[in-house]
């Protein structure tokens, strides 16, 4: 919940983020996907298309990475070149079109 809003799967919110190599918070969009026992599960919305300085490595316990983009987006053929599959849509989500969810292992 946030500020007393009840938020479900598709929600785009805006959060307080801290960077894991710094001190630093900064506000940034997020997708929400899921609630479970009262935490809400997010994924970041970000145009760092091929996530330059964010280490994701099974070395810090990362096991998959996930992203959301747009059907039809020049963005959904770059992930998939990088090995992502879909494994979601979100109808209808963002701007009337489809939004899909893109999941890898790492």
């Amino acid at each position: 919940m946030l500020s007393g809003k009840m938020l479900k799967s598709g929600d785009v919110i805006l959060t307080k983020v801290q960077f894991t190599d710094t001190f630093e918070i900064k506000t940034r969009p997020a997708v929400v996907l899921f609630e479970e026992f009262n935490n809400v599960v997010i994924a970041g919305i970000t145009s760092n298309l091929e996530m330059k300085g964010i280490s994701l490595t099974k070395k810090e316990g990362a096991i998959k990475a996930h992203l959301l983009t747009g059907k039809g987006w020049k963005a959904q053929k770059f992930y998939e070149s990088l090995g992502y599959k879909q494994i979601a849509v979100f109808p209808k989500h963002h701007f009337g079109r489809d939004n899909l969810v893109y999941q890898k292992p790492l």
